[in-house]
This record gives structure tokens, C-alpha cells and sequence, in this order.
């Protein structure tokens, strides 16, 4: 689905640089001779999951067919500081123009890649059978593209919107009547959509239980509560763990074997992999 919606997001990138207008309106690009030529490549300065090929590649085309982009790695491989991503070659004027453009597309991408890895290499490194899940907090005009980048770091997509799933909160629990009576609504407006039901307490994971849920969102559950929750649960529903769930504070339920720990940091506290471009001499 992602796929559809790349030349769209890459033509609103590019026109956030060119006011509108074609490569042409690059002032900066105009000082160099409309015929010269380069090549180079592009490499990372740090550790990271790549992730981002088809929108670099997009840009490109969009600016001007005649760059050509071979790449030296693939969405999802690992690679080292210093280690070349792609090499380039192409009308120099161009390619400055998409440089911008489609290094931000790679590392925001990348960013989100790396870090979702990192979240499920520590949870493997715990022995649980726990899987990391991404949430809607994405950047607004990405999210299936940033959704893509989590399944390359190895995480699993929660629901892509407000359309594939329920997720019933304490404001629809409050409007709707409660949960049983929520979750039987659900049931009959949308039937086989799965449904998740947002708890407080234990008392409340019962209830959840009892009207049929799907998986059970754990909300800000203390770890001893997320104990219990777990015992309770006994397999018969899945138990999201969830709530300010980065940093270290994660591997704590994750040691619980909950099913999913989902967290918001995959796609909004991300830090911009560190890309550079090179001509060659």
C-alpha cells in the first residue's frame, strides 16, 4: 500500500524547495554550467538500518531522469559509519536539487528503522517472545511510510488508522456505555475487525474479557500490575503493554512476556540518521 503513495509524498517535498516550480527554480544549482556532469556516492556516518530506497529513487526520477542511482544495499540490511549506501551520476545541477529532498526521505526512514531494531534486538536478547509494535503517532503525511520503515527494523505494525481496527479508549468506553457494551457495538457494526479495549485496572481487564475483546491495551499498568495481568489473562487474550514505554523502561514488561509492547517512539522521538554526499574528484 506504501508503494502508492510515494510519488505523491515526494512531489510535495520537492515542491516545498521549489516554490511550486521545476528543478529550475534551484537558484543556488543555476551557478554551476548547465552541462557538467557528476558522480559520487552517498554514505552514513553511523550504525544504522537502511530504510527509505524507493523514496531517494523517486526524487531523482521527479528531478530529472538522467540521474542515475545504483545502490549498494537494500531496505532493511544493517550497515557501518563510513559505508557507502548508493553512487550517483547525472547532470550536476540536478542532482544538487534532489540531494536535499532525498537524503531527508532516507534518513527520517532509516531513523525509524534503527530504532525499532534496536527495540527488538534487546527484547530477543531478553529471551521473550514479546513483539514491538508501532502506534499513530507518526509524522503527519508519512505514516505508511513510516509504518514500512518499523517492518524493516523488524517491528510489527499496529493499526495502520481509524479504519482496520478498534482501539476503544477511556473517552469511547465513557461515550458508549461501558465496555461490554462497546465491544458488542463493535462487534455488530464491523464484524471480524478486531478489537482492542484500553484498561485501567485489573478489574477492567476482566470486564474486557468477559465481553469478548481481542487484545486488552495494558494503559501506564505498574510492572507488578502487568504481573498480574499476564496471570489473568492466561492466554485466553492478548495484553498490550503500553505508556511511556521508551528508553530502558520497556525491558521490564517485556520480561513479563506480555504479547506487544507498543511504543509511540518508533516513529515520533527519532533522531535523523547522519547521511553525507560526495562528489567524486
Amino acid at each position: 500500500m506504501y508503494k502508492s503513495l510515494i510519488p505523491q509524498q515526494v512531489s510535495q517535498a520537492l515542491l516545498e524547495d521549489l516554490d511550486n516550480k521545476d528543478a529550475s527554480a534551484d537558484i543556488t544549482a543555476q551557478l554551476i554550467p548547465a552541462e557538467a556532469q557528476a558522480t559520487g556516492q552517498v554514505i552514513t556516518r553511523q550504525s544504522a538500518v537502511v530504510c527509505g530506497v524507493e523514496w531517494v529513487n523517486e526524487t531523482c526520477k521527479q528531478v530529472d531522469e538522467k540521474i542515475k542511482v545504483t545502490w549498494l544495499v537494500k531496505d532493511g540490511d544493517h550497515v557501518d559509519p563510513n559505508q557507502a549506501l548508493f553512487s550517483f551520476s547525472g547532470p550536476a545541477r540536478a542532482i544538487l536539487t534532489a540531494e536535499r529532498t532525498a537524503l531527508n526521505f532516507l534518513q527520517t526512514l532509516s531513523a525509524t528503522a534503527t530504532s525499532t531494531f534496536n527495540y527488538v534486538k534487546a527484547v530477543k536478547d531478553l529471551g521473550s517472545k514479546t513483539e514491538i509494535l508501532d502506534t499513530r503517532k507518526t509524522i503527519p503525511g508519512l505514516r505508511l511510510a513510516q509504518k514500512y520503515a518499523v517492518t524493516c527494523g523488524g517491528g510489527k505494525n499496529h493499526r495502520i488508522g481509524l479504519f482496520d481496527a478498534y482501539l476503544i479508549k477511556e473517552n469511547h468506553l465513557q461515550a458508549a456505555g461501558g465496555i461490554d457494551a462497546a465491544v458488542s457495538q463493535a462487534k455488530q457494526l464491523n464484524p471480524g475487525k478486531p478489537i482492542e479495549v484500553e484498561v485501567e485496572s485489573i478489574n477492567e481487564l476482566q470486564q474486557a474479557m468477559n465481553a469478548g475483546a481481542d487484545i486488552v491495551m495494558l494503559d501506564n499498568f505498574s510492572v507488578e500490575e502487568t504481573k498480574q495481568a499476564v496471570a489473568l489473562a492466561n492466554g485466553q487474550v492478548k495484553l498490550e503493554a503500553s505508556g511511556n514505554m521508551d528508553g530502558e523502561k520497556f525491558k521490564s514488561y517485556a520480561a513479563l512476556n506480555v504479547d506487544y509492547i507498543s511504543i509511540g517512539g518508533l516513529t515520533k522521538h527519532i533522531d535523523a540518521i547522519d547521511l553525507s554526499m560526495r562528489f567524486n574528484d
